[in-house]
């Protein structure tokens, strides 16, 4: 089964929504082939950052809010997330451009491993507090999923994937993707937004019985 998924790294929701098809998927990956694709998708692509910032400092700016508005809004999210198993600290969490984040990405799914580069970027930006516009730290996520750090600054230094970035947004942009996390299976059955458990399990049913029927 084709599943792609649309996302990015800054994205809380893009985080809860891998967890919660994860789980739908573990009560069938004995028995299904899940052929999992990451796409790019930056929801701020022109985002410019001078100084490092914290999540609630710059929701508050940005939305007009109080300061103990924008933490009481993150909190609540990162309640949805205990829910699923992750730990967010969004008080520790650095507002970046997630342009070389998708960068690393788009390299590590030349490697197989694309799934292992947003689970390593969800964390660090999410629980860890790491700052995604550093170099230095992306290198060292890179080589903590395999890809050496040479070889990931070679293409932060350069404009390599952006291309694919930008083709994967377009894409987003012809299906009227509105938000992400956007999850498409076979190419014909969407889930948008970081829906329950159930609903990943009643798609993927609903697409077991529609072949199981065209065999019979």
């Amino acid at each position: 089964m084709k599943i792609e998924i649309w996302s990015d790294i800054a994205c809380p929701f893009c985080y809860i929504g891998k967890r919660h098809l994860e789980q739908a998927l573990s009560k069938y990956n004995s028995t299904i082939n899940f052929d999992i694709e990451w796409k790019s998708y930056q929801l701020q692509p022109d985002l410019q950052i001078t100084e490092a910032k914290g999540l609630d400092v710059y929701l508050a700016e940005i939305k007009g809010w109080s300061l103990s508005q924008a933490q009481e809004m993150n909190q609540q999210v990162s309640q949805m997330a205990k829910a699923c198993g992750l730990n967010y600290q969004l008080n520790k969490a650095i507002v970046a451009n997630t342009l070389k984040a998708h960068q690393l990405i788009q390299l590590a799914k030349t490697k197989l491993i694309g799934d292992a580069a947003e689970e390593a970027l969800f964390k660090a930006y999410f629980t860890e507090g790491k700052d995604l516009n550093d170099e230095n730290e992306l290198c060292r996520i890179a080589e903590g999923i395999g890809i050496s750090g040479h070889e990931i600054s070679s293409v932060l230094k350069t404009q390599a994937y952006v291309d694919e970035i930008k083709r994967e947004q377009f894409e987003a942009q012809q299906l009227q993707v509105r938000g992400v996390p956007f999850f498409l299976f076979n190419d014909q059955y969407a889930i948008s937004g970081a829906q329950p458990v159930e609903t990943f399990e009643s798609v993927i049913q609903q697409i077991l019985t529609i072949e199981q029927n065209g065999q019979d």
